[in-house]
């Protein structure tokens, strides 16, 4: 049990007595070894003993070669086993009977030639190197063995021959550096610098040229090793660049304190090699920067980056023109103008494959951006003309065009203060390809200038080639209604309605109508909305024919004055209407719903009416104004409910200090704006929404009298200070006085 437990802890922790060593326990352990078994000596008494004991062994060393005679191990043996005998010759035969079976053994050549260095026969040894790099002249052992051997015996000159045959084979990187190593031993620094140039040539390595650099920069002066750098730079090509070469190089120059020199060798890099394969030339720039540069240098570097990194993205993809809008930003806040002249060609010049605009939409702004710089930022005016006229001769205007394109173009040349050729120009791209955005932009253009006569021939030419769009035929009538000539708008507004096919014929209806609204031309009004009956019974008609009929002023004097109640007259004629709506609908059996919505409209107009009468009765005078009805029963109250987006009648709110802005329908935007008022509201209740309003709060109406106020505006709470407070209240209905005291 115990000793399932693991090994007993020591518990005393000092340290013994008796300090043993490593070394001591070294010694002790070689001191009892064993002796190793030996071979007895064997002692011969003659001559004869000797010879028949050589025999013996010379037979079994024969049948062994002759058993196997492929091992080199047995002839090895033999041989060495003869060498030990001083049988030289007889060793030499045994080599050589080996070579005749296997050539081209390297182990039993190195053997052979030691031995023969051995017993320095250095002629034998010599002869047998020469052999041996003849039949295998690609086994470096057997080439370092030769020049080793005959720098050792002193022979330079034979050495050189040596490395020359072998050179000459153009072996692996450590053979010639063995041989620029031997000249440098020997100050033979020519020699070397011979050396090393064909030994770029033959490995071109970057490694290779940075360390004939480092000859240079050591034996050499720096004009040599800058003749070295740039020949390397030359002969690897943007192929084969390396960032290893770039950074000595600049190391070096920096070394030297020729800064910009360094700097503009960083820049020449990182403007060739693709980001993957110059990470380590962006880390040395940058420390280079931060060490012997300046802000605008470390700046540089950023750019520099991100230029390698736009470049990268573009090779992938060469039309992606997000990633050509970036790079050209980028180069213009660096400020080379021909940097960014350079990627805007690059850019434009990466054409779409197809002749579809939706592939050439995001292409456009390249030259769209392209012309501003030129204009803006480089200020050449030539330039950035020859620009635009480029982008108009290759856009495919048979297919597509840019009304863009043309307008600024048109707009460009009047910032030049060249009116005809932007005439030109505009007149050009109507011709060619006609669109409705080109006709507005001239018009405007032209209305600018005051050239009214040139805007009526651009509608004219518009309408004729598109005849159904509604917006030019209302934009021409209101150009005339501008200049007042009625008679001509009139005109136009009678060719546009009688147009075969209109993309949205009833805002040319409604423009007519509004402009015989405003002109005061009632009669016309009327039989507009006749005429419309006609082509059409939309309960829309219907509804607004209704609501001008009840807001004709009865008298044309009495426009300009305050808003008086409406007659008995409006009311029937606006009853008459619609009457005539619903016995339409219910002779066309028309659904419930479009019935039921005509009668609920036909009681809000009149029911406005009568707010309307009771505000006017109200707000009669600007003095001794009593804001609240007289008390009166009940039964005298009628319970009306009005649509919270049509309401014209007062109210107030539960807060203090609040203004109320009231969405009343006016009867025409002559009418002013009558001033605000503040009493105490004395009697009855109004419940806005379910909130109950106290006595005596103090009430200040604003009415808004100017304009026309849309129908479906909503009540606004607006601040003493005259901010809009966004809280918009929904009102649900009213409680008043049905008549006004």
């Amino acid at each position: 049990m115990e000793s399932s437990r693991g090994p007993p802890r020591v518990k005393n922790k000092a340290a013994a007595p008796i300090q043993i060593s490593a070394e001591q326990l070294l010694r002790e352990a070689v001191d009892r070894q064993e002796p190793a078994l030996q071979a007895p000596t064997q002692r011969f008494a003659d001559l004869e003993e000797l010879h028949e004991y050589q025999g013996r062994k010379r037979k079994e060393f024969e049948d062994y070669v002759r058993r196997n005679r492929i091992n080199m191990n047995n002839w090895m043996r033999y041989a060495a086993w003869e060498l030990e005998q001083k049988e030289f010759r007889r060793a030499r035969s045994i080599f050589e009977r080996a070579l005749d079976v296997l050539p081209t053994s390297v182990p039993l050549w190195i053997r052979y030639i030691e031995a023969e260095m051995r017993n320095r026969n250095i002629n034998h040894a010599r002869n047998l190197l020469d052999r041996a790099v003849t039949i295998l002249p690609r086994v470096d052992k057997l080439w370092y063995k030769y020049v080793y051997m005959e720098e050792t015996l002193g022979n330079i000159p034979g050495t050189r021959q040596v490395f020359e045959r072998w050179m000459s084979w153009e072996p692996e990187e450590g053979a010639w550096s063995a041989y620029i190593k031997l000249e440098k031993r020997y100050n033979e620094f020519e020699r070397a610098r011979n050396i090393f140039q064909r030994f770029t040539i033959v490995h071109p390595e970057p490694r290779n040229w940075i360390k004939w650099a480092r000859f240079e920069e050591e034996y050499g002066t720096s004009d040599l090793v800058r003749e070295v750098y740039g020949a390397g730079i030359e002969a690897l090509g943007e192929d084969f660049m390396d960032e290893k070469l770039f950074i000595a190089y600049a190391k070096f120059e920096a070394k030297m304190k020729e800064y910009e020199r360094a700097r503009a060798i960083y820049k020449y890099a990182l403007d060739r090699l693709p980001r993957s394969k110059s990470v380590t030339l962006h880390k040395a720039y940058t420390t280079f920067e931060k060490q012997f540069g300046d802000r605008e240098g470390v700046e540089d570097v950023i750019l520099s980056k991100r230029r390698v990194q736009y470049e990268e993205q573009l090779k992938e993809n060469p039309r992606n023109y997000d990633i050509w809008f970036d790079f050209t930003r980028l180069e213009e806040t660096s400020g080379d103008p021909e940097r960014v002249r350079d990627t805007y060609e690059r850019a434009i010049a990466q054409i779409p494959p197809s002749q579809e605009k939706r592939h050439w939409r995001r292409y456009i702004y390249l030259w769209i951006f392209y012309a501003i710089w030129e204009e803006m930022e480089a200020k050449d005016v030539e330039r950035a003309r020859q620009i635009y006229n480029e982008c108009l001769k290759l856009i495919p205007h048979k297919k597509f065009t840019f009304a863009k394109i043309w307008l600024m173009k048109a707009q460009f040349e009047i910032r030049q203060m060249e009116l005809q050729t932007a005439r030109k120009t505009l007149g050009q791209a109507i011709g060619m390809c006609p669109k409705d955005k080109l006709f507005r932009g001239y018009i405007d253009l032209e209305r600018q200038l005051f050239e009214f006569v040139r805007c009526r021939t651009l509608f004219e030419k518009q309408i004729e080639w598109n005849p159904s769009n509604s917006q030019s035929w209302i934009q021409f009538a209101e150009l005339e209604r501008g200049l007042d000539d009625s008679d001509r708008a009139r005109a136009i507004f009678e060719l546009g309605i009688e147009q075969p096919t209109l993309d949205m014929p009833e805002l040319v209806w409604k423009s007519y109508i509004d402009f015989e609204e405003y002109e005061g031309e009632y009669d016309r009004v009327r039989q507009l909305y006749e005429r419309l009956l006609e082509k059409t019974d939309h309960v829309k008609v219907w509804i607004n024919y209704a609501r001008f009929e009840i807001n004709i002023p009865e008298d044309e004097e009495e426009e300009e004055e305050e808003e008086l109640p409406v007659s008995d007259e409006a009311k029937r004629r606006a009853r008459a209407v619609f009457n005539r709506a619903h016995k339409v609908f219910k002779e066309k059996d028309l659904k419930e719903e479009v019935s039921c919505a005509l009668l609920c409209r036909k009681r809000k107009v009149l029911n406005l009416t009568l707010c309307s009468v009771w505000n006017s009765s109200m707000h009669g005078g600007h003095s001794n104004i009593h804001m609240g009805p007289p008390r009166t029963s009940t039964r005298s109250r009628s319970r009306c409910r009005v649509a919270s987006r049509s309401a014209a009648s007062w109210t107030t709110t539960g807060t203090r200090n609040t203004w109320i802005m009231c969405s009343r329908p006016t009867i025409n935007r002559r009418q002013t704006c009558p001033s605000c008022c503040k009493e105490h509201m004395p009697g009855s209740r109004v419940r806005p929404n379910g909130l109950d309003i106290q006595k005596g709060k103090v009430l200040c109406v604003l009415y808004v009298g100017y304009g026309y106020i849309p129908w479906d505006e909503s009540v606004q709470f607006i601040s003493k200070s005259g901010r809009i407070n966004p809280k918009i209240m929904t009102m649900n209905y009213f409680y008043f006085p049905v008549k006004p005291s």
